[in-house]
């Protein structure tokens, strides 16, 4: 997959960098999935209060990644990312230092956490700006493989709790965070054919276009539906099948590192067939996923092979729509990344709050799973209707790139 003249097209020492930053930015952003059986527990959280709480760094990530994408686009990715990191190591060792009271107080600590998560608009557009349209797919596929991020969060943060109480995982994070940005520092640099810095207002023209909000959709369905499950997992094996916190986390870490890892096949994948062609595979095969996932099954370990399944058909999906997402937008791509981004962490806001609703009201996850399954069948007829006028109007740019 990583031919020669892959290795050669672009700048490997930037896009490591790219990936480890958004690893282990991701690996933050949604630590209080992993940590909210324990922090439930000291607070006596019901489970709309779980579904919230889980969901809103994912909501502040969303936001803030528009403001991220326009400041790499105007001030240049490896700036943004360097000022995201200060600010999410600051906010860690400030909540460890004086501690975390109450459920208001971990509510403050997802804002802040949300910094991390707009990290995706940085790193993306980092690595896309060094290669070739023929070889986008891959190296964002690779770059969004940070995705993974989230597994470490799942796999580690459980039994860390377990041995040095919540609070303390929380200072234990800063020291990762610490090594990727001198990494970072060090090794990154920005393509020298970055885009001349426009007015604020000016980076917002894209909104005007309909493929933007098109890809926004497409992303908020594919990511929204990633990340949405990569919070809440750990709560809800906990909830529905009964597993410890520290299992519950294994099985996370296992749905994530499926969905994470595939990103850069689906991006190799949308570069040999297409991303319209992938995308269109992608969304049955979630729908498919989630709606099986909604029933509960007899076992826990059938639960998880299904929802692996749903999370490899997301994980596919994000890679297909980074394939298209510089084709059409590739002097625009910090801002479309922003903007692209910021649906995707709204979707996945809509997915994990949701869930703690439908436990809340109803005892069952099964609401808020079919719904996303809906959303996922939404997407197909949606990409289904526009992609004649793609055909018409971006098969002179990018033909490969599509492939209808």
């Amino acid at each position: 997959m990583l031919s020669r003249s892959f290795l050669k097209a672009g700048h490997t020492p930037t896009l490591f960098s790219a990936f480890l930053y958004f690893d282990l930015s991701f690996m933050v952003w949604v630590m209080l999935g992993p940590l909210g059986v324990a922090i439930a527990k000291d607070f006596g959280l019901d489970p709309a209060q779980k579904g919230l709480m889980v969901a809103l760094p994912v909501l502040a990530g969303a936001l803030l990644r528009i403001v991220a994408g326009v400041m790499v686009d105007h001030i240049g990715p490896k700036k943004t990312g360097m000022i995201g990191q200060l600010i999410v190591l600051s906010g860690l060792l400030i909540a460890w230092r004086l501690g975390v009271h109450n459920y208001h107080q971990v509510l403050a600590l997802g804002l802040v956490l949300g910094v991390a998560g707009a990290s995706f608009a940085v790193a993306l557009p980092l690595a896309s700006r060094w290669y070739p349209p023929e070889h986008q797919g891959l190296a964002l596929g690779i770059a969004g493989a940070g995705n993974s991020g989230t597994a470490l969060a799942a796999l580690f943060a459980p039994s860390l709790a377990q041995h040095f109480g919540w609070s303390n995982v929380i200072g234990l994070a800063a020291l990762p965070l610490a090594v990727a940005f001198v990494v970072y520092v060090i090794f990154a640099k920005d393509a020298p054919n970055r885009p001349a810095p426009k007015k604020f207002a000016e980076y917002l023209d894209v909104l005007k276009i309909g493929d933007a909000w098109w890809l926004m959709a497409l992303y908020s369905v594919t990511f929204g539906g990633f990340v949405g499950l990569a919070s809440s997992l750990t709560i809800y094996f906990n909830a529905e099948y009964g597993l410890p916190a520290v299992t519950a986390g294994f099985f996370t870490a296992a749905c994530v590192f499926a969905g994470s890892f595939i990103r850069p096949v689906g991006g190799a994948i949308a570069d040999r067939i297409g991303g319209v062609r992938t995308l269109s595979v992608v969304y049955v095969l979630a729908a498919l996923g989630l709606a099986v996932a909604s029933f509960k099954l007899p076992s826990a370990p059938i639960a998880l092979g299904v929802i692996m399944f749903a999370m490899m058909a997301l994980g596919v999906g994000n890679g297909a729509v980074f394939q298209l997402a510089p084709q059409r937008f590739g002097k625009e791509i910090g801002v479309v990344t922003g903007l692209v981004g910021m649906t995707g962490g709204v979707g996945g806001f809509y997915l994990a709050s949701s869930l703690g609703w439908a436990k809340q009201a109803t005892g069952s996850y099964q609401i808020g799973l079919l719904a996303f399954a809906g959303l996922a069948l939404l997407a197909l007829a949606g990409l289904t209707g526009v992609k004649a006028r793609w055909r018409r109007t971006w098969g002179a740019e990018a033909p490969a790139a599509l492939r209808l």
